[in-house]
């Protein structure tokens, strides 16, 4: 079911890509997709080497079938402890709304893979089918040791010019990544967003690049997905889609607000982790955002004191700072078993392109 210009080296039957989703995605929901023809996906970006080679592990033990690894490539924060402590205090009156104490300062908690040899020695052992990258690229040495081991790599782009980046850096596909996409905005530079749309963005580089292209960003149903390879992508990457899945590790409180159809509302906002993310309204788009994008720390570290300001909120059974990814098209997610809803969206695709 790929089209001409497709993925038929990711050895998939079904151009469905399940979008990585740090925090989401589960061994479990991945090899669902990937046991349904589609590929699964799980995100490495959050932990450590030891702990990515146990999800590789676990799971390859849940299919035979190809997946992949999805992986951070950010830049080191530069550091400024009067900005930081300048965010803390524009926290403080928040956590005194749960009686608890804010960091008494800001931590890098992921390590960026560019920063991470062990996380490159742990995939050039385990050899997962694809590998791909999020907020940028490591270094093209490590690229091609990648893929010397077999190792199919994608890379999330926004713009042209990012692009060409991944193309001078060998890597085998782009995600295409629209300005609907819920979750972190795969920007390389996370002050320069061209805020093109899914379906700009894949116009302009079937147009000028030579890879196959992959849509992100507001595919929520087959019709969506035939509109995306109408306009050339090979294949489709869908997050949003599969949160609502029993394989997906959202908790009850994102579910819920996930399953209120048209009420569902999204923005993107720098203000929970420090890098431009859309999700569900949440308090700290409407509350915390200031209106100065710089005064705003660099990711992960802003993430840090957001993670422990919902953590302590949702310890009364508030969740009204959590991270509810979400992109656009929320309103349409379905609650169903991952391998049904890649073959409702096979059958929905079909349909779409029988019409």
């Amino acid at each position: 079911m790929m089209n001409s210009s497709g993925l038929a080296g990711f050895g998939i039957t079904h151009p469905i890509i399940q979008a990585p989703m740090a925090g989401v995605s589960t061994p479990e929901l991945a090899a669902a997709v990937s046991n349904a023809g589609a590929l699964g996906s799980i995100a490495v970006g959050a932990v450590n080497a030891d702990t990515a080679r146990q999800l590789i592990q676990r799971t390859r033990a849940l299919t035979d079938q190809p997946f992949n690894v999805n992986l951070f490539c950010h830049q080191q924060p530069q550091r400024s402890a009067e900005l930081e402590q300048d965010w803390i205090g524009r926290l403080t009156p928040h956590f005194d709304r749960f009686g608890a104490n804010p960091p008494a300062q800001l931590n890098e908690i992921y390590l960026s893979f560019l920063d991470d040899p062990n996380m490159l020695a742990v995939l050039l052992e385990e050899q997962p089918a694809v590998v791909s990258f999020h907020f940028g690229l490591p270094e093209l040495a490590w690229i091609k040791q990648l893929q010397n081991r077999g190792i199919l790599t994608l890379a999330c782009v926004t713009s042209l010019s990012e692009a060409q980046l991944a193309i001078a850096a060998g890597v085998d596909a782009l995600v295409a990544q629209g300005v609907e996409a819920g979750g972190h905005r795969g920007l390389f530079d996370p002050h320069q967003d061209s805020g093109l749309t899914t379906m700009d963005l894949v116009t302009q580089l079937v147009s000028s690049v030579e890879r196959p292209i992959i849509a992100a960003g507001g595919i929520m149903t087959g019709a969506d997905i035939a509109a995306a390879l109408h306009a050339g992508a090979a294949a489709v990457q869908m997050g949003t889609a599969f949160v609502l899945c029993p394989e997906s590790s959202a908790n009850a409180g994102y579910r819920a607000k996930l399953s209120r159809g048209a009420a569902v509302n999204t923005e993107i906002t720098s203000a929970i982790s420090g890098r431009p993310a859309r999700g569900i309204i949440n308090r700290a788009h409407t509350e915390i955002e200031p209106d100065n994008r710089a005064d705003i720390p660099d990711y992960p570290l802003t993430y840090d004191a957001m993670k422990q300001l919902a953590t302590a909120a949702a310890a009364q059974g508030d969740e009204g700072y959590a991270a509810h990814w979400a992109g656009t098209g929320a309103g349409l997610a379905r609650s169903m078993p991952a391998a049904q809803l890649v073959e409702t969206l096979v059958s929905e695709l079909q349909a779409s392109l029988n019409s």
